[in-house]
């Protein structure tokens, strides 16, 4: 059973920036694709994020697209998200998924879809205020 425990999340000025990190335990970190989902008060779960087994191949969704930066230490087991130029319209609870599916080499359109993933974090806030 993959364990995923998000942190990094807090209270930011609009400009500002945060990295959220994403630490896995329980399987074989190196073969999953992972990804990064949002939630805002009232709406639905959207993707942000996703990057391949070996980190070689990423996708962002374009809200995000030039602000946000997707990573990955398979040596820590641990993902990243660094955001940047944070916007008030980035204020959710982030989460990151993982597939035991995938490729080290691309990303498959099913991993920007919630239904793409296996397991999923806890999730953690990300506050921007304007």
């Amino acid at each position: 059973q993959v364990q995923l425990v998000e942190s990094g999340g807090g209270l930011v000025q609009a400009g500002g920036s945060l990295r959220l990190s994403c630490a896995a335990s329980g399987g074989t970190f190196s073969i999953y694709t992972m990804g990064w989902f949002r939630q805002a008060p009232g709406k639905e779960r959207e993707f942000v994020a996703a990057i391949s087994w070996s980190g070689s191949s990423t996708v962002s969704a374009d809200p995000v697209k030039g602000r946000f930066t997707i990573s990955r230490d398979n040596a820590k087991n641990t993902m990243f998200l660094q955001m940047n130029s944070l916007k008030p319209e980035d204020t959710a609870v982030y989460y990151c998924a993982a597939d035991q599916g995938g490729s080290s080499r691309y990303i498959a359109s099913r991993h920007t879809r919630q239904e793409g993933y296996d397991y999923w974090g806890q999730g953690t806030q990300v506050t921007v205020s304007s």
